[in-house]
């Protein structure tokens, strides 16, 4: 990899991490934020989405929610275990776009791709290049004695 393709790939990496920490963040500091009105307003899989609203599972899509969002910032901006959180992060942007969906339009102004496929398939993209280790931590933990005891860990450090 030349070195402006490791900065991109920096700059790319920290950038999302920051879009996701800070979304992650302002959830979490807010008591008053759910999934709710997201989840109710549903256009695709109507049943799944709406059983995800339901009392009894709300709190914890919300707490998956928040504490996701952050997590997946934070392991983007330090650079570890980016190979797992983006995988998962990819996951949960399809969970997001699926709902708003009104097939084939997400929004008003987009035709299938809107801003949550564009965000999977960069989560993707850090998953495949081991993103996490151009000018991440994951270098340092992998080498790190846990990880010797523990080799699956060194897996998902990337």
């Amino acid at each position: 990899m030349t070195q402006f393709q490791k900065i991109s790939l920096l700059l790319l990496r920290l950038s999302l991490g920051w879009l996701f920490f800070y979304a992650g963040i302002t959830k979490v500091l807010n008591p008053a934020w759910s999934a709710a009105g997201y989840l109710k307003g549903a256009k695709t899989f109507v049943e799944f989405y709406q059983w995800l609203a339901s009392p009894g599972i709300l709190p914890a899509v919300d707490f998956v929610n928040e504490w996701g969002l952050t997590l997946l910032g934070l392991s983007l901006i330090f650079g570890v275990f980016v190979q797992l959180s983006s995988i998962l992060g990819a996951v949960l942007m399809l969970l997001y776009y699926l709902p708003i969906l009104d097939f084939p339009y997400p929004n008003p102004y987009s035709y299938l791709v809107d801003e949550h496929i564009i965000y999977a398939l960069v989560l993707l993209l850090f998953a495949s290049l081991r993103a996490g280790r151009v000018w991440g931590l994951e270098n340092w933990c992998s080498n790190l004695p846990i990880c010797s005891k523990f080799p699956r860990l060194r897996k998902w450090l990337g």
